[in-house]
């Protein structure tokens, strides 16, 4: 057990005092004896002490219940230091330097020593991590550690792909692993817990986080949910090696109006139940620690102050244990929402929902204390919180040793370490989709002495970075040029740049300036374009055009980029372009023209190699989209499993669902992605027309690799409920399996769907199955397969 660096300082005074005393000479017997005595009286008597003082004995006994810990030092707490537990705060200074000078900063270092700090982020490192957390345990009454949370999204040094990406991977063990190595070089950083991952279904590729989350389908955010908070979390909490996980953000927020950044969400209980919750049903099923609530209004409510999602369904229906935490500043921002007229309206709003820690708030520590003093909150429900994440605490083995988090030698071996590289690169190779192939340019030749790699973002060895990159070296990712040069040679490959992209210095702080002026470069691009035998270009987005705060209206190519395609298969038609972007992109030109397209989104730290592999063919790519691409951001939001309306069908006169000037399905619908190989579906069987309420259902297809290589197909399941009591989705996912077939190789897939499958949340405001037909496909995506039906009984 951890007693504590202060206690071991006069502990080895007194010991030197008794070995060193000046009766030492004496050595008789009877002083030997007497001293043996009053040195184990001593050490007995200061261990006593200093465990009693810090945080009582039975708290830090392994043999005794985390619950029983909790309410035993709960009871030894005072308001102000209950209160402090629900207070987070950034760090403001660095940690490893000097103690602040500055007075919002030594505000913030007193509250750390007055126990009024209960958590604080952006501390990052091994050594700086020890050194806020020696403060808050050998300075503070109680010496309740800290909990140390930090932004790692997709990787924290070695940069893993975007969360959309890996979606692609339809992979559940790839958002796992970079999850769980994202785990062990945070925990090694001195980092014990993340905000992540990020469960927001969203449908409108105009909303710039879309690149955090998994798409718009809520069964494959589901699936990559428990694969992420498994990941971070791994089989024991109190490992070393992991992190606690927290779930983001609760709820709707992928829903905002316009796809605009933090703005106003009205949808019904019906989506919100069916649609929004599902993952984050499924990460509490799966033991997440934390989950995070969400800036956004729900049909009125601001998210944090929301009793209906965090009191009533997480907390109540979901018997949720760990504790919820605001978003940035999200219970002062109930002021803005106009639901709280100051600090202390919006602080027993957000208390009485159950918002258990202010981030960056400062309201719970300014205004809960006169709260309850005035009997406006009751103390139970500060005690709730405290207890909430005091157990999370105890649960990451921080009372049993504060510094676990904090081994710098751990930190040197694990950070940015070749498995994890390696690791990287595979992860990231599995999340790319060929979306186009047309004649058969892809996979490249190794032995091809003319390549001309066009374009600023196939030079870049930032942008593959992508947003939300935690500690990511800048300019650390192999860049595209380099990842075919590595694999051709620098001799074979001629290099331009074409017009500049970003005009101004790109990160979080500053709008992007797109370049529409200067067409420099153009000339020189088309003219490397036209000596070359294949032209392979990078387009799409800087990596800070997505993520928070980067909503956009237009999602076609900005700039030069579609004049410099344009004008490049002018001259030459063996063109494969490498998309690289945060979200779906309007590329309808492009995919008419243009033979070769892959969508490589942002990969990682080892983006040019694994697009390389990809490009000549080591890897064959498997991917499939997690998200529909539009035709046009008209479309938006855009998905697949909506409700049909009564005039779906087209007629000849004008009066059904569509559009004058554009079709109504998607670009690229979701599920799609091509191979170098080919695959036929046939011979689908179910093992009955009928599915009893308490019975299973037996799905079988015959997929067969019809192609000249090996390669991995996603074998989709989808279902419709044809006549409802309310109306339903004209599909849903309800299984998928990623298969690997040698060429020429056949297997049979099978699914199981039993009456529990087919639930869903209805008018009655309760999940139920109801009895009727249902049809169903087996397939490659979600427009198109092999299609059956069965009668639910």
């Amino acid at each position: 057990m951890y007693i504590g660096s202060k206690f071991s300082r006069v502990l080895g005074q007194v010991i030197f005092f008794l070995q060193n005393n000046p009766f030492r000479a004496l050595k008789t017997t009877n002083f030997n004896s007497m001293r043996n005595k009053i040195f184990s009286l001593v050490i007995l008597f200061l261990i006593t002490i200093s465990c009693e003082q810090k945080t009582g004995i039975s708290e830090l006994s392994k043999g005794i219940s985390i619950d029983k810990r909790v309410e035993h030092l709960l009871k030894k707490m005072t308001l102000e230091e209950k209160i402090g537990q629900l207070n987070q705060y950034t760090s403001r200074w660095e940690m490893t330097g000097p103690a602040p000078a500055n007075s919002d900063s030594m505000f913030m270092y007193n509250m750390i020593k007055n126990g009024q700090l209960g958590s604080m982020l952006n501390v990052v490192g091994a050594n700086a991590a020890r050194k806020v957390q020696t403060w808050a345990v050998d300075s503070s009454r109680l010496g309740i550690p800290l909990i140390l949370g930090y932004d790692v999204i997709h990787g924290l040094k070695t940069m893993f792909p975007i969360p959309l990406a890996e979606a692609a991977s339809w992979d559940s063990q790839v958002a796992y692993t970079s999850s769980r190595i994202a785990a062990e070089e945070a925990s090694a950083s001195g980092i014990n817990w993340t905000f992540a991952p990020m469960l927001d279904i969203a449908r409108d590729a105009r909303w710039g986080r879309i690149m955090e989350g998994s798409g718009e389908d809520p069964y494959l955010g589901a699936k990559m949910a428990v694969a992420r908070v498994k990941g971070f979390q791994g089989d024991n909490l109190a490992s070393e090696n992991t992190i606690a996980a927290c779930a983001k953000h609760f709820a709707a927020y992928g829903f905002v109006e316009a796809g605009r950044e933090y703005n106003t969400v009205d949808i019904s209980e019906y989506t919100l139940q069916n649609i929004v919750l599902p993952p984050f049903k499924a990460a509490v099923n799966a033991g997440v620690a934390t989950v995070m609530n969400a800036f956004n209004t729900l049909n009125g409510t601001p998210a944090t102050s929301n009793i209906h999602l965090q009191r009533d369904l997480l907390k109540g229906d979901w018997n949720f244990k760990g504790f919820v935490v605001s978003d940035w500043a999200s219970i002062n921002e109930l002021i803005l929402h106009g639901v709280a007229a100051n600090k202390k309206e919006a602080a027993k709003l957000a208390i009485t929902a159950g918002s258990d820690m202010d981030m960056e708030g400062n309201v719970y520590i300014e205004e809960l204390k006169n709260l309850v003093e005035n009997n406006e909150v009751d103390e139970t429900l500060i005690d709730d919180a405290v207890r909430r994440i005091l157990r999370v605490k105890f649960e990451l083995g921080l009372f049993d040793d504060p510094f676990k988090y904090c081994n710098p030698k751990r930190e040197k071996e694990e950070v940015l370490s070749r498995k994890n590289l390696d690791a990287s690169r595979d992860v990231a190779r599995k999340s790319i989709v060929l979306l186009k192939n047309s004649e058969g340019l892809l996979p490249l030749s190794k032995t091809e002495k003319k390549i001309a790699v066009i374009g600023e973002l196939a030079m870049s060895k930032d942008v593959p970075l992508g947003s939300w990159r935690g500690k990511a070296i800048p300019n650390s990712a192999v860049s595209l040029l380099e990842g075919i040069e590595n694999v051709v040679g620098t001799q074979n490959v001629t290099f331009a740049k074409g017009p500049v992209y970003i005009k101004n210095k790109r990160g979080f702080t500053t709008e992007l300036e797109i370049n529409t002026t200067d067409r420099t470069g153009m000339k020189d691009a088309v003219s490397v374009a036209s000596k070359a035998n294949v032209v392979v270009i990078a387009l799409g987005e800087d990596c800070f055009q997505s993520g928070e705060g980067r909503s956009q209206t237009d999602i076609a190519l900005k700039g030069f980029q579609q004049e410099l395609l344009k004008k490049v298969f002018e001259v030459n038609k063996n063109v494969v372009v490498v998309l690289m972007n945060g979200r779906p992109i309007q590329i309808n030109w492009m995919a008419e023209h243009v033979p070769a397209i892959l969508e490589t989104w942002f990969l990682g730290s080892q983006s040019g190699n694994a697009i390389a592999d990809v490009l000549f063919g080591d890897y064959n790519p498997a991917g499939k989209l997690p998200v529909s691409f539009p035709r046009a951001v008209g479309q938006e939001p855009l998905y697949y499993n909506h409700l049909s309306t009564g005039r779906a069908d087209k007629t000849d006169m004008v009066f059904w669902s569509h559009y004058t000037d554009e079709s109504n399905a998607p670009l690229f619908p979701f599920g799609y992605g091509l191979s170098y190989t080919t695959f036929r579906y046939s011979n689908l069987k179910l093992s009955s027309k009928e599915l009893a309420a308490n019975g299973k259902l037996t799905i079988m297809a015959t997929v067969e690799n019809t192609g000249d290589r090996a390669g991995e197909e996603v074998v989709q399941l989808y279902i419709r409920d044809l006549v409802g009591s309310i109306s339903r989705p004209v599909k849903e996912l309800k299984g998928f399996q990623k298969i690997k077939l040698k060429a020429g190789e056949k297997k049979v897939v099978t699914f199981e769907l039993s009456a529990k499958d087919l639930q869903f949340f209805g008018a009655e405001n309760r999940w139920k199955t109801e009895p009727g037909e249902y049809k169903i496909w087996v397939g490659t995506n979600s427009a198109e397969g092999l299609e059956s039906g069965f009668t639910l009984k």
